[in-house]
């Protein structure tokens, strides 16, 4: 899809499309009622939007319903002017309300994602999911972390990851991340069931992705590996192993 068509998809896009769409709008009927009244040229009745001296010009030398024809152009005029004026004060709340900034960057995250394959895309971005992020980093391989909280997305871009905000039990949210052409997916949520929900999602959206899901705890291993997960990992287990280990 080509960036403009993302930026229009977007809510901001569909604000800024309304105003624009009257203006047309109002164009058209201006255009077609100079025509039917005037009986003048497309070409002169689009001048007549422009310039509404040129009606009275025109009346001078041709017969017709001159008054009606004013009356007509005023209000055109009119309605040109509040289409405009609402087009602006749309562009301007949106920017310094920073949304076209936000959605400019989503857009470029989006292309961005497009390019991938065989990235890691990491639901939840917590302790655990920043430490896969950073090992997966470090190894060259690419990173969409997906997440629910606006600080921890912002947290994943300054560590220099693409961001996908959503819930990871989300198709479309999946779908964004590239899920369907990721190499791992990993549910890294501290919420076994939610990770188990995500591993069935991207299973079925993806039955060639390698699933990794951590759980909290061991009875939560059979259900994983039913929805779909190659992995479980259980954070105390291998960290109660690595202390033994050490010991």
């Amino acid at each position: 899809m080509a960036p403009l068509q993302r930026l229009a998809d977007r809510p901001v896009g569909r604000r800024v499309a309304r105003p624009v769409v009257t203006f047309a709008a109002v164009v058209l009927v201006g255009v077609a009622g100079f025509v039917t009244l005037a009986d003048v040229g497309l070409v002169e009745a689009t001048f007549w939007l422009v310039d509404l001296t040129s009606v009275e010009l025109h009346f001078q030398d041709h017969a017709g319903p001159e008054r009606a024809t004013k009356a007509f152009a005023v209000l055109v005029r009119a309605g040109l002017v509040l289409a405009s004026l609402w087009f602006g004060e749309t562009v301007l709340s949106a920017a310094f309300g920073g949304q076209i900034r936000e959605e400019i960057r989503r857009v470029q995250t989006d292309a961005a994602i497009d390019d991938l394959e065989d990235h890691v895309v990491i639901c939840g971005y917590g302790m655990f999911g920043r430490t896969v992020a950073e090992t997966m980093a470090d190894r060259g391989r690419d990173v969409v972390a997906v997440e629910t909280d606006e600080t921890e997305a912002g947290r994943a871009r300054e560590d220099g990851h693409l961001v996908v905000v959503g819930d990871g039990r989300r198709e479309d949210v999946l779908r964004s991340a590239g899920v369907e052409r990721a190499g791992t997916l990993v549910a890294a949520i501290d919420d076994s069931n939610v990770n188990v929900q995500i591993a069935v999602v991207g299973s079925q959206l993806s039955p060639s992705v390698r699933v990794v899901v951590r759980v909290g705890d061991e009875m939560y291993e059979g259900l994983a590996r039913r929805a779909g997960a190659d992995e479980v990992v259980i954070p105390e287990v291998v960290s109660g192993q690595r202390i033994a280990e050490k010991l």
